[in-house]
């Protein structure tokens, strides 16, 4: 059983940047972060896989990077110019596919971007 720790969420303001992590208990292929907003389904959001393939939802692109450090077990996400459409629940996940997520999902950091 693989466990995710999640950290790094909060209130920014509109324009500001975040930086989510997330330690797995293993060694993971494919580990990445979804997002769930009120009254909406969870989407995916990044996902990186062992060797630095990276996925992303096209409303990230150019602002969030994904990122991985796989002697730690580690994914980051750099979050910038994040806006209020970026409020959301942030969730690790681990699997083997960058473009569907995986088994194992963490407890979810709660991102709210706000003036």
């Amino acid at each position: 059983q693989v466990q995710l720790v999640e950290s790094g969420g909060g209130l920014v303001q509109p324009g500001g940047s975040l930086r989510l992590s997330c330690t797995a208990s293993g060694t993971i292929n494919v580990m990445g972060w979804f997002r769930q907003a009120p009254g909406k389904q969870r989407e995916l959001v990044a996902t990186i896989g062992t060797y630095g393939t990276r996925n992303y939802a096209g409303s990230v692109k150019g602002r969030f990077t994904i990122s991985r450090d796989n002697t730690k077990n580690t994914v980051y996400l750099q979050m910038n110019n994040l806006t209020a459409e970026d409020t959301a629940v942030y969730y690790c996940n681990a699997g083997n596919f960058v473009y569907s997520p995986g088994n194992y999902w963490g407890q979810g950091t709660q991102v709210t971007v706000s003036s």
